[in-house]
């Protein structure tokens, strides 16, 4: 009992933040007609709320303390206040259809008990050990432990962190402000991820489609929300067709066709979907969610859901006729890349050149183009400033795969390096089983876009669809040609397909989802039932996933609910835990 009251502790400062954030989310999705983009308001306001005392505190005018957080967020709730005063009609309650009240309550329940559930989950193995908790539940205790940023490296202090942290603060915040014990908030803080991932996606599906057809109902509308928001939270990817097969080593893929055998589920071990290609990463949010590592590209998660929304909104809307809209979303972008970068470094240039590309496609090549790209890349330069003052990248250049020999014997050309015996191709099999499933919704997309590209009412919503999944097969094939050096020599392109490859999997996860709802627009005809088949099947893979990986790592979900991640020291080292506390009780670290 006691670990739902603590959840209930944690979730009320998650609904006072959603709340006092609201009139803004509403403002900037008034196009969401099904829920005025309302799972985005807790996100937007971690993110207004960590950045705002986060700049006051490197300038050192704001402390970070409990009371600080209090104040900032009544600062906000002022403003928003405003906001809604400005833009009563449109933010009344009142005036608002039932049909939007509706969708709203359900959201908030789906989050509640998305909540509720991974902190169930993570209650059934919530130690803070292994893989790199260690070093993401330091960065959280040393921020906690700041008064001004930068905080303090937890391994060559006095010297502040040289990593991208603005994730962990935002965690840090959340227990700040809940006053919830630091080893308990960082499992809450992967379940408000989860449950975030989950209504993002959700709404952002389900707003997509009723963009489509305004007249569908909103028990399918909903349906599809809930795919959606599972394939991407939950789904892996087609490596789940070696439940069908002998098993392999680890680190030894053998190709699928040469072991089948009946349904084995004791042959199958979960991490190997993210570790098929050798020397490489390839993981997906459902892994993470697993293995439960708070590191920045899972911070990121709710972020770049919230910047595809915001895209979204200005590819398909009429900003682009409003120069000043146009100008203060480029702004808001430029933020949101700053964000991405200060939360997990690679995330900041995909998304810059995602908006990039996008604003390509809206402007051609006009001077709307030059002057929003110029607009974007200044804001980011500018809100990244405070962190990148004191930030000193890892990134020596970017790699170029299997170098011919001329260029090794250059071995350096501006930015490219061209290193000998760096030459690492990956099997098309292998490829197929990581990404096969957007290959072939992708396929299904473009067969039905052809058949409804007489539409222009729908045009524009088929556009951004197609823009995911090209720039997330783009992202996909990158590494099969350019590395980013940095410092793992074997697997030199490891981070790079990881980094890239977890983008291009929430991206074409959303566009996927889409694809299924629009084989509607397909005839009944050999086409129709064929695409459907094919793709129920492709589905069939990725889905069930998570009912091999949740087992295998947490049992049967039948142990006693344990919240507190650093429990495990009290019976496996107990003279390192009476150390620990020692040191924290005195401040001695």
């Amino acid at each position: 009992m006691n670990w739902i009251l603590i959840t209930l502790q944690w979730y009320v400062a998650l609904l006072v933040i959603g709340i006092v954030f609201t009139p803004l989310t509403k403002k900037v999705f008034k196009s969401f007609n099904f829920d005025f983009g309302y799972p985005f308001a807790k996100t937007l306001g971690i993110l207004l709320l960590s950045y705002f005392v986060f700049v006051l505190g490197i300038v050192k005018v704001l402390p970070f303390d409990r009371l600080a957080l209090i104040f900032s967020l009544c600062l906000f709730a002022i403003i928003n206040w405003f906001i809604f005063k400005k833009n009563k009609k449109l933010l009344d309650v009142r005036t608002q259809n039932f049909a939007s009240l509706r969708a709203i309550i359900i959201e908030e329940i789906l989050f509640i008990f998305c909540l509720f559930f991974w902190t169930f989950v993570r209650s059934q193995e919530p130690s803070i050990h292994g893989l790199e908790k260690f070093m993401d539940f330091g960065f959280i205790n040393s921020i906690l432990r700041t008064k001004f940023f930068p905080p303090k490296d937890i391994w060559y202090s006095p010297e502040p962190i040289n990593y991208y942290y603005f994730g962990h603060l935002s965690g840090a915040l959340l227990i700040k402000l809940s006053n919830i014990k630091a080893s308990i908030g960082y499992n809450l803080i992967l379940a408000t991820i989860f449950a975030q991932g989950v209504t993002q996606v959700f709404s952002l599906v389900v707003n997509i489609i009723k963009k489509y057809d305004q007249k569908i109902s909103q028990y399918k509308a909903i349906v599809f929300g809930l795919i959606g928001a599972y394939l991407v939270n939950l789904g892996g990817n087609l490596h789940t067709i070696y439940l069908f097969t002998k098993g392999y080593p680890n680190e030894t893929p053998i190709p699928f066709w040469k072991i089948l055998s009946a349904f084995n589920p004791t042959a199958y071990w979960y991490p190997n979907a993210t570790r098929l290609i050798p020397f490489t990463i390839h993981e997906f949010p459902s892994y993470s969610y697993v293995v439960a590592d708070l590191h920045g590209h899972v911070f990121d998660i709710p972020f770049v859901l919230l910047t595809i929304a915001v895209l979204f909104v200005m590819f398909t809307n009429k900003l682009r006729k409003d120069a000043a809209c146009r100008v203060s979303t480029s702004i808001f972008l430029g933020f949101m890349t700053a964000i991405h970068y200060m939360t997990n470094a690679f995330d900041g240039p995909i998304y810059i050149l995602l908006t990039l590309f996008i604003f390509l496609v809206m402007f051609r090549f006009s001077y709307k183009l030059f002057l929003n790209s110029f607009v974007l890349i200044s804001s980011f330069v500018v809100f990244s400033l405070p962190f990148s003052w004191f930030f000193k990248p890892f990134v020596s250049g970017i790699g170029v795969n299997c170098s011919p020999k001329f260029l090794t014997d250059i071995g350096k050309m501006g930015p490219f390096l061209f290193e000998a015996g760096n030459c690492q191709i990956s099997p098309f099999w292998m490829l197929f089983l990581l990404w096969g499933f957007f290959w072939v919704s992708f396929i299904i997309f473009l067969i039905i876009k052809n058949k409804i590209h007489n539409n222009m009412a729908i045009k524009p919503y088929s556009n951004f669809i197609l823009i995911l999944f090209s720039f997330g097969l783009f992202l996909t094939i990158i590494p099969e040609f350019f590395y980013i050096k940095d410092i793992y020599p074997a697997h030199f392109r490891a981070n790079t397909m990881f980094k890239l490859g977890y983008q291009a999997f929430s991206m074409m996860g959303i566009a996927s989802i889409v694809t299924f709802y629009l084989l509607k627009n397909i005839k009944k005809s050999i086409i129709y039932y064929l695409s459907s088949i094919i793709f129920v099947v492709f589905l069939f893979f990725p889905s069930i996933y998570p009912y091999f990986s949740v087992p295998s790592y947490y049992g049967a979900l039948n142990r006693p609910v344990q919240l507190d991640g650093q429990d495990w020291l009290k019976t496996s080292f107990l003279e390192d835990n009476e150390i620990t506390k020692t040191k924290k009780d005195n401040l001695l670290y």
